[in-house]
């Protein structure tokens, strides 16, 4: 099993042309009223140009500015000798050696030394499933459509052999032609007069599943393009040189199917190779994710691009990965998504990435079984991806019950076809193991001391799927498609099956003839009906384990303090960058398990699963949703730190399901998200999920502090703030712009946000003064905390002016800004002449000793008819008195300190001693003496502390 994995130089289509394209090529609709003095050559060339440029919906998420001109990028291509391609299918696991030489789109047509003057030459052009050999038929078409390849041919026929396959009635060349391209009706080109066929060249894209037989007895011979044959054997009269012999021919098919051409009608083989070279693939990177005029979204891209060519560089699994360009497709689709994600672009998810990735690639492919010459019944056919599920699928799932990722050779022999017994299952074993295997499983390139000391002994190969998150995507679908079932489970389903049957066929017989029949004998009549019922049972049972499963491995108590599962995502792309692990851990989370799981529930996954024929019933998905509500809802009675919150709220957005999301939800008063590092993707899900909520529900608190937040991503939380009593924003980079955001969400006549916390957010004055101009309008906010917001004077007096205007304020923090005496004074006097607010924190200020002993005079009653107090805490004294709220000032600062400027921090502690040594000198009670000792105690050692990581950081 060493050799189990070919050359990897295939190269994966990234888009299925011969089902999209081509089909569009063979339906699309044609015109009559052409002008006769047209040239058919230059319609044909217009029309097909048209019909080729069409792009997949999925190739449309990368911007308004992707094209079929930036979207391509040359792989590599070599020409293969006669005997390299023998035996393909035979030894499946051979790996091949080849010193030919790479080769140009020009190159392909180019006379060899077997060639015979006068007739035309016949290209074979294969590779595995996936390894792009579409996208290279179309790119073909669309230079020649150009004028920029292959000029020496001056007419060009692209043919599906899906389509052709299906044709039932005989039809002539000519009319073949006719029936697809109407503007070339009667073309001389192909009338088979003279040498005109020299300027023709025929392409055949899909020549798999082209069932062609070259046997005399089989394929009768024809040299007239009029006469009506199959389009088999048209294509067999073409490649023998009978029909229009000066036409060159193109034929594009999956490696398996190479030696269906016998070799001497085959002038050249050629092999679609990948990209090999790490610029090759940084290329493709840049002509997907550089697609937008915003110079700050390339900025970024460039950044993620440049972090994606050092991984590349670096010999890891992804550079092993990306040497096929679907696998860089989804790398930039997956990128795009985390990094791109805009509240106007279609709702996008991870698990709809996957499934796309798998239509484009195996949409309408299907595995048949063929023994020697002859060809296999429709009968013998499967779906190329259930075939996936039941072998990949199950190996990913055992591998995700085990915590595996890699696995040796000797364990692919026992789970991918072990248990095989037919000569068709036989060949449908060897077939994927040609084409397909490659593409999932990849040898696994950690180096020796990254190995598990037991693996690093065994001489056996280890492989692990070339994608890590593709082996949970994978179980997930062998899971919920329900081919994990046990052997009882599949007896009773088949069982039922039968016996439903049965009783629908007497069920009408069995009510005649019940009011003849004895009582005892027409109960076991009844059993044909219980038996189905019993099954039912059984079924709802297992859709219930999956449902538990899903909520288990959410909330699994190791995995708590893992980075949420998008971190995850994105470090399998772009790397981790610091200390790497001495040895390797085989046994890794897999978070995204039951993510996708959820995420392939939902409806257009469903749709888009259906088409590779893995139908997911809608009874499976009520089941498994409605056991799901109630696993979760008893998973989040318990308190989960943040990184195991947003996880949640990841597999909610997966699931799209709003009443799910609903219900869900009414369980939780709370989310915070503290330290989670927010993208653009991560808040749309956030506001995504929360507006799945009624108007009516609230969140006690929305936390969101030390999440990098930017202006951009508070636009795309609003709908999320709607729904917050306390929001916290703390610790972000929000900026004066930002404050518009905050300051329109204030003034909503629905809002409901008592409490907003800014605190460490450069927002200066300019952006105070434009929040404060919701005070006169919003009666909600009773908590403002602007600490440290480089709040001076001119917004401190600006919010003495507005403050009686707003009437449900309570407490006012201040703190640590550039305050100074005069309008810390009007602050002091505005809160006291307040009739609700109690408390103003103004510590770490520009205030003097002397402004200090002033506010808390003016903090008291005036004697003028108002009898109000207000607390102002703008040290850990009040007066000669220590202050009874000296703790949290303490707990602040200590908090907060490695992020504020230490060398003011430090002047403030030392200011908070000389009060304290003050106030004690004043004391004449001993114990009031020993508890100013105490909080001297206190200051001193976290200035200790504070200077000491000052000293350190120094050192280092």
């Amino acid at each position: 099993m060493s050799l189990l994995f070919r050359q990897r130089i295939q190269l994966p289509r990234t888009w299925s042309w011969q089902r999209r394209v081509e089909v569009s090529c063979c339906h699309c609709k044609t015109f009559s009223s052409i002008s006769s003095n047209q040239d058919p050559i230059e319609i044909h060339k217009s029309k097909l140009f048209l019909w080729f440029s069409h792009l997949p919906k999925e190739e449309k998420q990368f911007g308004g500015l992707f094209s079929p001109e930036t979207m391509y990028v040359d792989p590599l291509m070599i020409e293969r000798k006669e005997e390299e391609t023998a035996g393909l299918l035979r030894l499946p696991y051979q790996t091949q050696i080849s010193s030919s030489h790479p080769l140009t789109i020009e190159e392909l047509f180019e006379p060899t030394g077997t060639w015979n003057e006068g007739l035309g030459l016949n290209v074979l052009l294969y590779g595995a499933v996936g390894t792009g050999k579409a996208s290279m038929f179309r790119k073909l078409v669309l230079d020649w459509c150009k004028g920029t390849t292959l000029t020496r041919f001056k007419l060009l026929l692209p043919f599906s052999c899906d389509d052709l396959n299906q044709m039932s009635k005989a039809v002539s060349l000519n009319g073949l032609v006719d029936r697809k391209y109407l503007h070339l009706k009667n073309h001389p080109f192909l009338s088979g007069d003279g040498d005109q066929a020299k300027d023709v060249l025929f392409l055949f894209n899909g020549m798999e599943k082209m069932q062609v037989d070259f046997k005399i007895g089989s394929s009768e011979l024809c040299n007239n393009p009029n006469e009506p044959l199959p389009p088999s054997v048209i294509i067999v009269n073409l490649l023998r040189k009978y029909l229009l012999p000066e036409a060159s021919i193109m034929m594009v098919t999956r490696l398996s199917a190479v030696e269906r051409i016998p070799q001497k009608y085959v002038t050249r083989y050629v092999q679609i190779c990948g990209f090999n070279d790490p610029d090759r693939q940084r290329k493709y990177f840049t002509s997907r994710l550089l697609q937008s005029e915003e110079a700050a979204h390339n900025k970024e891209a460039q950044t993620l691009i440049e972090l994606l060519y050092h991984n590349l560089q670096s010999e890891s699994q992804l550079a092993a990965a990306c040497s096929l360009p679907s696998y860089c497709w989804l790398t930039c689709a997956t990128l795009h998504l985390l990094h791109f994600t805009s509240a106007q672009a279609p709702i996008r998810t991870l698990t709809g990435i996957y499934t796309s990735f798998f239509r484009l690639n195996f949409g309408g492919e299907v595995l048949g079984a063929r023994t020697g010459n002859s060809i296999s019944s429709p009968e013998y056919h499967s779906s190329l991806m259930m075939y996936v599920v039941r072998t990949l699928g199950k190996l990913a799932f055992e591998g995700v019950m085990n915590k595996r990722t890699s696995f040796s050779g000797k364990e692919l022999e026992q789970w991918i076809g072990g248990k095989t017994k037919t000569d068709e299952e036989l060949h449908q074993l060897a077939v994927f193991q040609t084409d397909v295997l490659d593409f999932f499983l990849a040898p696994c390139v950690k180096s020796d001391n990254h190995l598990p000391a037991k693996l690093s002994e065994n001489d056996d190969k280890q492989y692990v799927f070339a994608a890590p998150v593709m082996q949970e995507y994978l179980a997930a679908l062998y899971v919920v498609l329900g081919e994990n079932k046990s052997a009882l489970e599949k007896l009773t389903s088949q069982m039922s099956v039968a016996i439903g049957q049965a009783g629908e066929d007497v069920g009408a017989v069995v009510n005649i003839l019940s009011k003849f029949i004895p009582l005892r004998l027409f109960a076991i009549f009844n059993l044909l009906k219980l038996f189905p019922k019993l099954y039912e049972k059984i079924s709802s049972h297992n859709k219930g384990k999956i449902a538990r499963t899903m909520a288990a491995e959410m909330f699994r108590t190791e995995d708590s303090n893992n980075e949420d599962v998008l971190d995850q995502v994105e470090q399998s792309l772009l790397g981790v960058h610091g200390p790497q692990p001495k040895q390797w851990d085989d046994r890794q989370p897999f978070e995204l398990y039951p993510i996708f799981m959820g995420g392939l529930l939902q409806y257009s996954n469903r749709v888009l699963l259906k088409q590779l024929d893995c139908n997911i019933k809608s009874t499976t998905v009520a089941q498994i949703t409605r056991a799901l509500r109630k696993y979760l809802v008893r998973e989040l009675s318990k308190p989960q730190p943040p990184e195991e919150v947003m996880d949640l709220l990841v597999l909610l957005y997966e699931f799209q399901n709003p009443r799910l999301t609903e219900q869900v939800l009414s369980s939780i008063r709370s989310i915070r998200l503290t330290n989670i590092r927010m993208t653009s993707l991560k808040c749309l899900i956030l506001s995504s999920v929360l507006s799945c909520t009624p108007s009516s529900y609230h969140l006690e608190e929305l936390d969101l502090s030390s999440c990098l937040l930017t202006h951009n991503m508070l636009q795309m939380l609003g709908p999320a703030f709607r729904h917050a009593r306390s929001l916290n924003l703390q610790f972000n980079n929000l900026g004066p712009d930002s404050c518009i955001l905050l300051r329109d969400l204030l003034l909503e006549p629905k809002t409901c946000i008592s409490s907003l916390q800014l605190c460490d957010n450069p927002l200066e004055d300019s952006g105070v003064c434009i929040l404060l101009e919701a005070l006169p309008q919003n009666q909600s906010l009773t908590y403002l905390s602007l600490m440290h917001t480089g709040m001076g004077d001119s917004a401190a007096l600006a919010l003495a002016e507005r403050l009686q205007l707003h009437t449900g304020l309570q407490e006012l923090n201040v703190a640590y800004n550039v305050i100074g005496d005069k309008a810390a004074e009007v602050l002091v006097d505005a809160c006291r002449d307040h009739h609700s607010i109690h408390t103003v924190h103004l510590y770490l200020n520009a205030i003097t000793d002397e402004g200090k002993q002033a506010l808390y005079g003016r903090g008291g009653p005036t004697g003028k008819g108002n009898e109000r107090r207000v607390r102002v805490l703008a040290s850990v004294t009040e007066g000669s008195d220590i202050s009874d709220q000296w703790h949290p000032i303490l707990k602040v600062i200590r908090e907060n300190a490695s992020s504020w400027d230490r060398n003011r921090v430090k002047q403030q502690l030392k200011v908070f001693l000389r009060d304290l040594e003050w106030g004690r000198e004043k004391q004449k009670s001993f114990w009031k003496r020993l508890h100013f000792r105490k909080v001297q105690k206190e200051v001193q050692e976290t200035l200790q502390d504070l200077e000491k990581e000052t000293s350190s950081k120094k050192t280092k």
